[in-house]
């Protein structure tokens, strides 16, 4: 059984010597995924290649988890390439009428923000709310509502200073004033697990190579059936339409769930590496993942006050922060590079250095890390 004392065993990079503290950018693959890729190139180049019932039996299981994970049913779950790609479904499909408003802020990661921008040419007014000393919170978010706001688009963790938003707050506002809200999850789901329902989430876009530790290339969108309703869907493919195997027929009768949004063919290998990633997850259990992460991002976060580097979020109350801890700092990129020499792998995003830790990592990795900030600082 895989529990978080042993689950160093399952990661190869920790035996080779490298501390890993950048999964806000790309989660390292674990042997069970390993092996499962494993599996998909063997019989895709051996035994069974089209291997088309593997792929469907892995892909259903994959909605289930999915869907357990976020607290919705896997009618609602759709995979994608990427959480841009997913984000564009609901911009382009919502019937936006000239002076409608979308609200967003300043530290949106463009991904979120770039699907909105490209719709003023229809009339859609944008919004941004500016953050104060790196934070926007859901106050600000709600003060920055105006009349015509029809959507506010937000993650639920922000990729830059690791701050997490009160999704329950603002979402019971939507609700009250019929705001759609979309949450970017990437930064989030694998560890601090939304519940669509209790936060009131219209629709969600989240990448699997990040906190969940798959495959770039694969991402997964949820959305309400009161969303999906008022949605036109823009883009359709022959994997979209009840009948798909009827091929010649060409009804463009559109699925009623959410997968009438897989247009086509997605990453095979990509569902073989999230089923893996996934079930071992769950075996170690969500509750253990989050607690774990939570408590190495607090341990990071007083031993760089210990040697006077000043993490954004320290005087954050718990239940805003999350895995991701950064630093605004001069050399950020000379750290960068010094460290990297180490084995040790963060990341430098617009002047900070930002760690982030995951569950396999521990107290030693955080004293190593520490150790070597404080030859450079």
């Amino acid at each position: 059984m895989i529990t978080i004392s042993n689950v160093r065993d399952y990661f190869p990079h920790i035996k080779d010597g490298v501390i890993f503290f950048n999964n806000a950018s790309t989660g390292p693959l674990s042997i069970p995924v390993i092996e499962e890729m494993n599996l998909y190139i063997k019989e895709n180049s051996n035994s069974d290649i089209d291997g088309f019932r593997s792929f469907l039996s892995r892909e259903k299981e994959s909605k289930i988890m999915i869907a357990e994970m976020i607290n919705t049913t896997t009618d609602r779950i759709a995979f994608v390439d990427n959480t841009s790609n997913g984000i564009n479904y609901l911009a382009q499909g919502i019937n936006w009428e000239k002076g409608d408003r979308i609200l967003l802020n300043d530290l949106e990661f463009p991904a979120n923000v770039y699907p909105f921008l490209n719709l003023k040419e229809a009339g859609v007014e944008v919004d941004f709310v500016k953050s104060k000393n790196g934070i926007v919170t859901a106050d600000d978010l709600i003060e920055g509502i105006k009349p015509g706001t029809k959507l506010i688009a937000v993650s639920q963790v922000q990729f830059l200073t690791g701050y997490r938003i009160n999704l329950e707050k603002l979402g019971d506002e939507c609700k009250k004033r019929n705001i759609i809200l979309l949450v970017d999850a990437i930064q989030s789901c694998g560890v601090i697990n939304p519940d669509v329902k209790k936060m009131n989430i219209g629709f969600l876009s989240a990448g699997t190579q990040k906190w969940m530790l798959g495959l770039q290339g694969l991402g997964f969108i949820y959305l309400s059936e009161e969303v999906q309703k008022n949605l036109k869907q823009r883009f359709v493919g022959w994997k979209s339409v009840v009948n798909a195997w009827n091929i010649l027929d060409y009804d463009l009768t559109l699925r009623e769930e959410a997968s009438r949004f897989q247009n086509g063919t997605i990453s095979e290998i990509g569902i073989y590496a999230i089923y893996a990633s996934l079930k071992l997850l769950n075996e170690i259990g969500f509750n253990n993942i989050e607690k774990t992460v939570l408590d190495n991002a607090s341990y990071l976060t007083d031993r760089l006050l210990e040697i006077g580097l000043k993490p954004l979020l320290a005087g954050c109350r718990k239940e805003n922060r999350s895995g991701i801890v950064a630093c605004k700092i001069d050399n950020a990129q000379t750290l960068y590079d010094e460290l990297l020499k180490e084995n040790i792998h963060i990341a430098v995003r617009e002047g900070y250095i930002r760690f982030s830790p995951n569950f396999y990592n521990n107290r030693e990795d955080i004293n190593k890390v520490i150790a070597e900030l404080k030859k450079l600082v």
